[in-house]
């Protein structure tokens, strides 16, 4: 009766899901097939199931939230608000900084994402000569997420969990 088995919190799951925006363009998946048809594949990706503990904040709430009580086997489609996936858009993440304080000799091209000397990954939003234009919010941050979502096995406690 593996089967009957539901996801509770402390679980470690492989799931396989396609994200969505709510028009239906897909933004990621874990299937190459899928990737392949929505025109996103990318051969740097390894396409396989995502692999994650429950209750333990490696993933988005929705996801977190989202998957308990679902069992081996199940598919599910759910629709995630940005405040339990990537928080909402704010303005004042959106900073004019000087180039020199990006450690950058050239302004940056308008749409580009680069890595600040602290490591965050933002965008580009506009640059001239001496300042850049940066967004600091998560590229999904505002955005109502549609993951369908597939519990594809339940793993055993890895042996140097504590």
């Amino acid at each position: 009766m593996e089967n009957s088995r539901t996801v509770k919190k402390g679980d470690y799951l492989l799931i396989d899901y396609t994200g969505k925006f709510e028009d239906g363009t897909v933004f990621d998946t874990t299937i190459k097939e899928k990737a392949l048809e929505a025109g996103i594949y990318s051969e740097e990706k390894e396409y396989r199931p995502f692999f994650f503990r429950t209750d333990t904040r490696q993933v988005i709430k929705g996801i977190e939230t989202g998957v308990l009580g679902m069992r081996e086997g199940e598919e599910k489609t759910l629709k995630i608000p940005p405040g339990e996936a990537y928080g909402e858009y704010k303005d004042y993440l959106v900073q004019k900084i000087p180039l020199s304080r990006l450690e950058l000799k050239e302004p940056p091209e308008p749409g580009k994402i680069i890595i600040t000397p602290g490591g965050r990954i933002v965008k580009v939003l506009d640059s001239n000569e001496t300042y850049a234009t940066i967004d600091f919010n998560h590229e999904l941050a505002g955005k109502t997420l549609i993951l369908e979502i597939k519990i594809v096995s339940f793993v055993n406690r890895p042996l140097n969990a504590n």
